[in-house]
């Protein structure tokens, strides 16, 4: 069984499911609800390095905050909490960045985040992590 797992979330339908799918699946686990603010690919080009951590408004850090209680409300629903981490910078990046870096035993996430183009751009985000990933990873459809 594990007992850390890492849930990207983005209050989308799908990762909701892959939060009630960690809830339910990983009982005695502890779960972290990740948010990645995305920072765009011509600013990442100007820096290097795993710990990138630009600056960001607060209005995008109010924002990342928002979406991550809603992942608290789902997991209050299932009488459990979850931890919430913000990170910035390229979201397949990030995800497998922390999932390196901490001892986390499976991540679970969407196929695909939101509607419309960034469907596609999200749905490369699962694809990126599981090719990457240094640990198991249940994408939930």
């Amino acid at each position: 069984m594990a007992d850390r797992v890492l849930v990207p979330y983005d209050s989308s339908p799908l990762a909701d499911d892959a939060l009630e799918f960690a809830l339910e699946r990983f009982p005695d686990a502890s779960i972290t609800a990740l948010y990645v603010i995305e920072i765009p690919e011509r600013h990442l080009t100007l820096l290097a390095g795993p710990e990138l951590q630009l600056p960001i408004t607060d209005r995008a850090r109010s924002y990342a905050a928002d979406i991550l209680e809603d992942a608290t409300d789902v997991a209050g629903a299932y009488g459990r909490k979850v931890e919430t981490q913000i990170e910035t910078g390229k979201p397949d990046r990030r995800i497998v960045a922390l999932a390196t870096d901490k001892p986390y035993d499976v991540i679970v996430l969407g196929s695909h985040g939101r509607t419309g183009l960034s469907r596609v751009v999200l749905g490369s985000v699962a694809e990126a992590v599981v090719r990457r990933a240094p640990v198991p990873v249940v994408v939930v459809r």
